[in-house]
């Protein structure tokens, strides 16, 4: 069994190795073994990589997969990847938390992984039960992004479909899609992987059998089923909003929307800002926030309660009114 290289460890050193050693072997302790393990040991790189293949890929959406990857390459393997699973401290997790403090989004994606990981690393015999390094780890606050479209950028939104439309100056899918997104308040991957069997006409439906909360069905409005019945259907394309080669659907939405909302002057406006100004819509049109959530279908209350400052315009007015007729009673 080497202890060191010479040169680098004086003869005295190499001496209170060497015994340092034969104590561990009179004791019945492995030196070589130990040394040999740790080196083979798994690493967080390892298990990052093992939680992916044998969990990740069966269990979540391959969006949520991609992500994770994404997650693992640029943020978690540079900063901890060589640490071992053994041996890794929530001190250790803390200060990667810390050094990731510039972007508190992807932090807390990587907490949440990584949490998720090492629970795996219990059940896989990694690590001790109740070991997770992540517990007590807080997560970074994410501020929540508003922006909902006011009647009038509503309606500069449509001119500007139209006169797309008219002109040919985008595709006819990518009109469409935006359309659908406003109009349905639906998720931009339920709209873009939507396909002409799960809608039904006749009830205003859509019947989506895989969305981020599990299969579900969609009911839309009328001026949406209307905008589903004028897209053109092609011959052996499942797909509602279809792409340039036989049988496919169209895949970049960004790059039309980018173009589109400059011309409408919606420049700060996301593509999942169309969602939100559903919702807004919703609300200006008296919804309790109980039934915006079921359009919405959000899984959580804490979710829909972000457009409760909304409602408060119509339970303003109400209040205004009512003191009003009271004042003038009491006014005479």
């Amino acid at each position: 069994m080497a202890i060191g290289y010479h040169g680098v460890l004086t003869t005295e050193k190499a001496r209170a190795e060497a015994i340092r050693i034969l104590g561990e072997v009179v004791s019945g302790k492995d030196p070589a073994a130990e040394r040999s393990e740790a080196r083979h040991a798994p690493t967080i790189a390892d298990l990052c990589q093992r939680t992916i293949q044998e969990y990740s890929i069966h269990h979540c959406k391959p969006s949520t997969v991609v992500g994770y990857r994404a997650l693992v390459k640029s943020y978690i393997n540079p900063r901890i990847g060589r640490i071992s699973v053994a041996e890794i401290t929530r001190t250790d997790i803390a200060r990667f938390h810390h050094d990731v403090r510039y972007a508190p989004y992807q932090a807390n994606r990587c907490l949440q992984f990584m949490s998720k990981m090492f629970n795996l690393a219990e059940i896989w015999g990694l690590r001790p039960d109740g070991s997770n390094p992540c517990r007590h780890v807080k997560k970074y606050p994410e501020k929540k992004r508003e922006r909902f479209l006011s009647p009038e950028e509503l309606k500069r939104l449509g001119d500007v479909l139209r006169e797309c439309e008219d002109y040919h100056l985008e595709s006819s899918s990518a009109i469409a899609a935006l359309r659908l997104l406003i109009l349905t308040g639906c998720r931009l991957g339920e709209i873009m992987t939507l396909k002409w069997e799960y809608v039904d006409f006749e009830k205003g439906a859509l019947h989506l059998p895989d969305s981020k909360t599990g299969a579900k069905t969609v009911h839309i409005g009328r001026a949406a089923v209307e905008a589903l019945g004028r897209i053109k259907r092609l011959p052996g394309n499942p797909w509602v909003i279809y792409g340039k080669l036989p049988r496919a659907r169209l895949t970049d939405l960004q790059h039309p929307w980018r173009r589109i909302r400059k011309r409408a002057k919606l420049d700060d406006v996301r593509i999942h800002d169309l969602r939100h100004s559903f919702a807004s819509s919703a609300v200006n049109t008296r919804y309790s926030l109980p039934m915006i959530g079921k359009l919405l279908d959000h899984s959580q209350v804490q979710t829909t309660a972000r457009y409760a400052h909304l409602a408060a315009d119509p339970v303003r007015e109400a209040a205004d009114r009512v003191s009003r007729g009271i004042a003038d009673v009491m006014d005479g």
